[in-house]
């Protein structure tokens, strides 16, 4: 069975939560990149509400990421896996400073 790769982006991420996925079912974050776009340091979260939307749990919080500079959330092969009413989210401390993709293995199959 091939797997369905997808992306979700975000340009101008600020200091409100962004959702940019919900996972429908059981996928996998394979890539999170954050760009800088502002001329000063920022701090940026990177979470996921748990199904039911009661707890957060942070990939990242409050890393920095300098001026004209990006981070890759997950590298060296690192994968998060989202079930079925997962939400991830971002947020930065910043207004509009952040632009974010994230790549997506959607529907893992089982």
């Amino acid at each position: 069975m091939a797997q369905d790769f997808e992306r979700n982006i975000a340009r101008n991420v600020g200091t409100g939560a962004v959702t940019l996925r919900t996972a429908n079912s059981d996928d996998a974050l394979i890539g999170i990149n954050i760009a800088n776009v502002t001329t000063t340091q920022i701090l940026m979260d990177v979470y996921i509400t748990g199904a039911g939307g009661t707890d957060d749990y942070y990939i990242i919080k409050d890393a920095p990421i300098p001026v004209g500079s990006a981070l890759q959330v997950l590298d060296g092969g690192a994968k998060v896996v989202m079930q079925s009413g997962d939400i991830l989210n971002v947020k930065s401390d910043t207004a509009s400073s952040a632009d974010v993709w994230v790549s997506v293995v959607d529907t893992i199959s089982s």
